[in-house]
């Protein structure tokens, strides 16, 4: 049974000293054990004091700014480098260096800036300051450090580029995103989950959305925003959560109506996210017609029906996906949408079912473009053909040169031509697959 510690020091003064206390060294797990700390370690979250986290997060490389820094490489958290704002407090970009600090690598970061008065707390704070202060991942956002001066509590985290899904599917006035990189999007926040689930000591999300998947400049997806964060039980125990945390509209409705809260918790969570990317449209959005504000209750039963699937498929795409990759996922969705929790895949299955998805899809559109551009190319030489054919006729009728040397140069035309011929192999083939 693991043993609670009792921090003894006020969360108020973070820099008041450089050390643990001697009585909880022994809690401290050695690098050897490799054993993470967990939330439910601590017995009051309140008065725990950042620095005590970090020397005992064993091996984490997190970087402990001042608030002067942060403030500084903000420009005095000036609205210019606001990037956005939620729950937790304003995000605002920054630039690090070694100037800042001596081995620091240079690179923009988003730093998060807790709001004292707002709907989340130092609770959610430290929880992010907890788990992606141990847990590394390729599609888990990377903490580079965080800021507790006096009251002032910040994060910093790696910059993503292209900001999270949410804006990427549904901005009145974004550029649609192609298939496949909605493919490559969940495939990366579905490895990222897995991997959470697949922890000795298991991390339920708790509040896997659109929002919180981040993506860089080659539209690599990464997890965000572990503030509602939860360890879970091994096995098939269940949490009973004594408050409901999450977004309405991605939470599993088992969670909701009793707080058993499960790692299939995320993976209906994760169905949700899935259905958003096929159709283009809100988990909840009050602006549609009352059978379609809900889009699980309206979407869910037309993922098994062909003819019915293509209808709600995101019209921003068309018709650019591979109808049975588009099967396929919404396969997929229905099933981590099943009303029971134990009907679902895990995020391990899930991952193994988008991959080769992926790989189909890659095949299947790489096909298409080059028959469309083999098409596209053939018109051009139709147009070039006729516009080369009227002046053969015009020099022709010019030189008096007789119906037979017309007929020799516009056989010429022809060979010439036959040599831009193409085959329509490649399209019955796909066709084929794709029934």
């Amino acid at each position: 049974m693991t043993q609670k510690i009792t921090w003894k020091m006020k969360w108020f003064g973070c820099f008041s000293s450089k050390t643990l206390p001697l009585d909880l060294l022994s809690h401290v797990p050695k690098p050897h054990l490799s054993r993470r700390i967990s939330l439910s370690d601590i017995s009051d979250p309140g008065s725990v004091s950042a620095e005590d986290i970090s020397n005992s997060l064993i091996g984490s490389n997190l970087h402990i700014f001042t608030f002067l820094e942060l403030k500084t490489i903000t420009n005095d958290f000036s609205s210019v480098n606001l990037l956005g704002e939620g729950g937790f407090g304003p995000v605002y970009k920054g630039f690090i260096d070694d100037k800042i600090r001596p081995g620091l690598k240079s690179q923009p970061v988003a730093i998060k800036l807790l709001d004292l008065d707002g709907a989340q707390g130092y609770r959610e704070w430290l929880a992010e300051l907890v788990f992606l202060g141990q847990l590394r991942h390729p599609h888990l956002v990377k903490l580079i450090g965080y800021c507790c001066d006096d009251e002032e509590r910040l994060l910093v985290y790696e910059y993503m580029e292209r900001g999270n899904l949410e804006s990427h599917l549904f901005k009145r006035f974004s550029i649609p995103l192609p298939w496949l990189t909605r493919i490559k999007i969940a495939l990366g926040a579905a490895k990222g989950l897995a991997f959470l689930h697949g922890e000795e000591k298991p991390v339920i999300h708790r509040d896997f959305k659109a929002s919180n998947i981040l993506l860089d400049s080659d539209y690599t997806s990464k997890i965000s925003d572990f503030g509602f964060a939860k360890d879970g039980l091994e096995g098939d125990e269940t949490n009973v959560a004594s408050r409901i945390m999450g977004t309405h509209g991605y939470a599993a409705p088992e969670y909701i109506m009793t707080g058993h809260l499960t790692t299939m918790s995320d993976v209906y969570s994760f169905g949700v996210v899935l259905l958003e990317v096929i159709t283009g449209k809100k988990a909840l959005d009050k602006t549609r017609g009352s059978r379609e504000q809900d889009l699980v209750k309206w979407a869910r039963p037309m993922l098994k029906d062909p003819l019915k699937l293509e209808t709600i498929i995101d019209p921003k795409l068309e018709g650019q996906y591979s109808l049975e990759g588009a099967k396929k996922v919404a396969a997929l969705a229905f099933q981590c949408l099943n009303k029971n929790p134990r009907s679902r895949p895990t995020m391990s299955n899930v991952v193994k079912i988008l991959e080769p998805i992926l790989h189909l899809d890659e095949r299947q559109m790489t096909s298409l473009v080059s028959i469309f551009d083999t098409k596209e190319r053939n018109k051009e030489m139709d147009i070039k053909e006729k516009t080369q054919e009227i002046d053969v006729v015009k020099k022709a009728e010019k030189k008096g040169s007789g119906y037979h040397k017309y007929r020799k140069a516009r056989k010429n035309m022809h060979l010439m031509k036959s040599k831009f011929a193409y085959s329509d192999t490649a399209l019955y083939t796909l066709k084929g697959k794709m029934k």
